[in-house]
């Protein structure tokens, strides 16, 4: 059987910590920035991780 490959976008947005977690940036960052405080949109620039339930899911797209 021939190997598996990871998703493409996925190995683009998500990548791993150093204690197997998988990181991810937040989402609604990038237009219609004019209405949002500027602390929400501080808030946006940090990363932070994929939850529990969501995580097998996502490492499986990324690691094949």
């Amino acid at each position: 059987m021939p190997k598996m490959k990871s998703n493409s976008g996925a190995k683009k947005r998500f990548s791993l910590t150093g204690t197997g977690r998988v990181k991810r940036k937040k989402a609604f960052a990038s237009h219609i920035l004019t209405k949002k405080s500027p602390k929400r949109k501080r808030d946006l620039r940090e990363s932070t991780l994929v939850s529990k339930v969501d995580e097998a899911r996502m490492k499986r797209l990324i690691s094949s």
